[in-house]
């Protein structure tokens, strides 16, 4: 196997998180009376952060600072509290991670996803799986597609570039793993569009969990 690492994309990768998403954000948006949105344009508002998530879902006069700050507030403290209503895995994937780490593969997570919450989220459903690092969106580190959170989780783990793969849902996430130098999979399954992947320049794009190992 040339892989020894494995890092992986959350939201949209591992776990169906977009019901979740999508409650918190519209109890935030009720609390003060505004409209809400549907499952397929939180697809969209999604992938770039806490902040970028509640901007996009206010109404764009309310897009200020104050306000998007003070949304994020809500939203972070309703999402905390019912972070696994509607989640769950992707079928295959927790099957995937087991076979994964039996075999000496490596595993890590990188995602936009607020630190606390990302930690959760792997606590909650994949309590077994020996990940290291878990990084989300931490102060005074930029999200992805810039590659810092990859150059971090690369020293830690002490791998080699050529030996580190990025598997994500997102044109995000495949220009983060182009930022950084690394090879990418891409993943139908998830929130984006298959051609998002494609014009990102996916290395190869996957359908189903069980194809992961093949490519490594």
């Amino acid at each position: 196997m040339n892989t020894e690492l494995i890092i992986f994309d959350l939201d949209g990768t591992l776990l169906d998180t977009i019901g979740d998403l999508a409650v918190a954000c519209n109890a935030s948006l009720a609390l003060r009376g505004l409209p809400q949105h549907s499952y397929d344009e939180y697809c969209g508002f999604v992938g770039n952060g806490i902040m970028r998530l509640v901007e996009r879902a206010l109404p764009e006069p309310l897009r200020s600072p104050e306000n998007v700050a003070l949304m994020r507030a809500d939203f972070v403290r309703y999402y905390t509290e019912h972070i696994d209503a509607h989640t769950k895995p992707y079928p295959g994937i927790p099957g995937l991670l087991s076979g994964l780490a039996q075999q000496g593969v490596r595993l890590a997570v990188a995602s936009n996803k607020f630190q606390a919450g990302t930690e959760k989220l792997v606590r909650l459903f994949f309590p077994g799986i020996p990940f290291s690092p878990v990084l989300g969106q931490r102060e005074g580190v930029p999200l992805k597609p810039d590659p810092a959170v990859v150059e971090e989780i690369l020293s830690i783990t002490g791998t080699p570039r050529d030996r580190a793969l990025f598997v994500g849902d997102s044109g995000i996430d495949i220009a983060t793993a182009r930022a950084a130098g690394i090879r990418s999979v891409g993943v139908s399954w998830g929130f984006r569009a298959r051609a998002e992947l494609e014009e990102a320049g996916a290395g190869r794009i996957i359908d189903r969990a069980e194809e992961l190992p093949a490519l490594l």
